[in-house]
């Protein structure tokens, strides 16, 4: 089983941080909304090693068998893999490849707000923006809500998967 983890644990990380980077780190001139569904995609693709992971141990290894309880275990800790990655080169894009990325996100934001918002709810919405973006400048809370973000993914693709692939004797 570990050996499995271990596989496809790094398929899903190699897979997510290529393709979660690659979004950032090159200058398509696309918009953060783009960028968004970009992101999420990556996530997505990179936990879809989840459901191979899960069916490789009972294919290959566990002879045609696999219980919902061990497809969850090999899932989540996939998943779990895939989101320490994934976090950990968020912290990194942020914080050293462009380091102004809240600041534009924040901006982006905002003027979204000021043209869907009333004076008085813009001013309420950019007072909570400004807050919660404060908090980004902190490393470890950065690394924590996109792990949170792939890990809450994952374990829906977990249930999900070990649902379709577990198999009794």
């Amino acid at each position: 089983m570990q050996n499995t983890i271990k596989k496809f644990g790094g398929y899903a990380a190699l897979v997510g941080g290529l393709l979660f980077i690659g979004g950032h780190f090159f200058d398509w001139g696309i918009g953060f909304s783009i960028l968004e569904i970009f992101g999420y995609a990556s996530i997505l693709a990179s936990l879809s090693f989840v459901f191979f992971g899960i069916k490789h141990f009972r294919d290959q290894i566990n002879n045609g068998v696999i219980s919902f309880k061990k497809a969850l275990l090999i899932g989540l800790t996939i998943s779990a893999i895939s989101g320490i990655v994934i976090g950990l080169l968020d912290v990194v894009y942020v914080t050293m490849i462009n380091p102004d990325f809240v600041v534009e996100y924040k901006e982006y934001a905002l003027e979204g707000m000021k043209n869907t918002l009333s004076a008085n709810e813009f001013e309420l919405e950019k007072a909570t923006l400004e807050k919660q973006m404060k908090l980004f400048e902190n490393p470890v809370f950065t690394w924590a809500i996109m792990f949170t973000t792939v890990f809450a993914i994952g374990i829906i693709v977990s249930l999900l998967s070990s649902l379709i692939l577990q198999r009794k004797n």
